[in-house]
């Protein structure tokens, strides 16, 4: 039963993804100059170009995933950063016990989303994609 359902759940799977990427990405580019001040706000250097490459890594990042091109990479790529940012946007350790539930939820939820990121880097786009378009010429 599971075999015949791969593609269509490998494209549920990328597109519920994206789902969560590509509204952020484009929220970053809205409002670019409160995303520079968040970033500014943990202290990270380079808070413009920190920015600008969160954006592009999620709008381009989500697109890959949306099309199937470019899948595996991409995949990876949104996992890495989704995890080295939920290290400095989510440190629920560094809050006050009674300011740390909503971060942890998030930091965990975060974790998660790494998860299925990696399985999609792991087993690829699926049959419904431009990667499998691809690789059958």
């Amino acid at each position: 039963m599971f075999n015949s359902l791969q593609n269509p759940l490998a494209l549920a799977s990328r597109l519920l993804l994206a789902a969560l990427f590509l509204p952020a990405g484009i929220g970053k580019l809205t409002g670019f100059a409160g995303t520079v001040g968040y970033i500014s706000s943990v202290g990270l250097p380079m808070p413009t170009v920190a920015a600008a490459i969160a954006a592009a890594v999620e709008v381009l990042g989500s697109l890959a995933l949306i099309f199937g091109f470019g899948t595996r990479f991409a995949a990876l790529a949104l996992a890495v950063f989704t995890l080295v940012a939920s290290f400095f946007f989510h440190a629920y350790w560094s809050l006050p016990a009674d300011k740390q539930m909503m971060q942890q939820l998030m930091f965990f939820k975060n974790v998660g989303v790494v998860g299925g990121l990696l399985a999609l880097a792991a087993f690829g786009a699926g049959g419904w994609s431009l990667d499998a378009r691809r690789s059958s010429r």
